[in-house]
């Protein structure tokens, strides 16, 4: 597998360690009770550092571009660890010259000397999940952060240094009222940060919140309620100086996050860690989910002594839980679904002829702007992408 050097590359390490797992979650996460033998989350960086080197080796070190540290709770694992990955990343890849690093951090995992290290370690921008400044929001949640933590440690990353900072909002909650959703949107804004990426709740199955939904002591989210609070969001946001650039993500001018259109563009990244996904030249794998089923796999690898081949054999025999080969079908289908979600859009000559006509059809009703049509982009309009999936699934036939 080689690397082509005009597609940007990036790294998502995932870190699957969570004090308390929340109710509406189903990432790939683990509480220390949970783990099992086999695994310490004070080791555990040195896997991911063994998987950037067979990494490195598989894909013969091409640049990076952006680096994300996810989870789960990266920052349980404290700074040093995280730093010693990132040090891991720059032995094993080179790295762009203004090469984004990001980690994510749960508000009441860190405190100003952390943050420090981690603007020292490295690390420019970083992630919190706010979700909410109503407590009986979070508390539906299961979050075991206060309502005012978030935008305490947003001011201690600024006040670190870091140059990006983020908070996640959920809404539709049940409970949730609007004034609740307007509340947290002020706390973003005037916690100073330069992006906010805000997602409607989806009952997972599996998970403690869809139990109390399917046994009646929850109501489901109301669809009619979310699209009235996104609108308040957008809204809200907008008059604040924010842009939206994906459906669900808003930045300042400059404040983009290049990882996620890492994603939206079907770029190339490799995942690292348990359960992580990767994409790589129209190739997709997922690692084994259980960090004791990973840990087991990434022992038996020894990167040192094999070649950039076998690198790549054993991987697939003892890392992946399973690969995939995608179709140029398949891979058009993924690239018009990730772009209609953007702002940027998707090119017109990325249309076959049908498409076209559909597309044609739609800037002609005015649910694909019809200017930007003209010009040769498809973009949904701004009044229409909270139906960008309808719009996608019709466009595609």
């Amino acid at each position: 597998m080689t690397h082509q050097n005009h597609t940007p590359f990036s790294l998502y390490v995932h870190i699957p360690f969570c004090s308390s797992i929340c109710g509406y979650c189903d990432f790939n996460t683990y509480t220390a009770q949970q783990l099992g033998g086999g695994v310490s989350q004070e080791s555990f960086h040195a896997l991911l550092i063994r998987e950037l080197a067979v990494a490195s080796r598989t894909l013969d070190a091409p640049s990076v571009s952006t680096v994300f540290i996810g989870g789960g709770t990266p920052t349980l694992i404290g700074s040093d660890s995280l730093t010693q990955i990132l040090r891991g990343i720059e032995k094993y890849f080179p790295m762009d010259e203004d090469v984004e690093i990001t980690t994510e951090a749960n508000p009441d995992s860190v405190n100003a000397q952390m943050l420090s290290q981690l603007r020292q370690g490295g690390f420019n921008r970083i992630s919190f999940g706010m979700q909410s400044v109503s407590s009986t929001v979070l508390a539906t949640l299961q979050r075991t952060h206060t309502a005012g933590a978030s935008a305490q440690a947003a001011t201690w990353a600024r006040e670190a240094g870091f140059e990006h900072v983020n908070l996640d909002l959920i809404y539709g909650t049940p409970g949730e009222t609007d004034s609740d959703v307007r509340d947290s949107v002020n706390v973003c804004i005037d916690a100073g940060v330069d992006h906010v990426a805000a997602y409607s709740l989806i009952v997972e199955p599996g998970t403690s919140m869809a139990r109390a939904v399917n046994s009646g002591a929850l109501p489901p989210p109301d669809d009619d309620a979310c699209a009235d609070r996104h609108n308040i969001i957008d809204t809200m946001l907008q008059q604040a100086g924010f842009d939206w650039y994906e459906v669900s993500n808003w930045a300042k001018p400059g404040g983009q996050s290049a990882h996620n259109q890492v994603y939206w563009t079907s770029a190339n990244w490799w995942g690292v860690g348990p359960g992580a996904h990767s994409h790589v030249n129209g190739r997709r794998w997922v690692n084994h989910k259980h960090p004791a089923t990973y840990a087991k796999a990434m022992e038996e690898i020894a990167t040192e002594e094999i070649g950039m081949e076998k690198v790549d054999l054993v991987i697939g025999e003892a890392l992946r839980a399973n690969t995939e080969e995608l179709t140029p079908e398949q891979i058009h289908v993924e690239r018009v679904m990730l772009a209609l979600r953007t702002r940027a859009g998707l090119s017109v000559g990325e249309l076959d002829a049908e498409e076209f006509l559909r597309a044609k059809e739609f800037a002609r009703k005015g649910v694909i702007d019809p200017v930007e049509f003209a010009r040769g982009v498809v973009r949904v309009t701004d009044s229409e992408r909270l139906l960008a999936d309808r719009v996608i699934r019709e466009l595609l036939g």
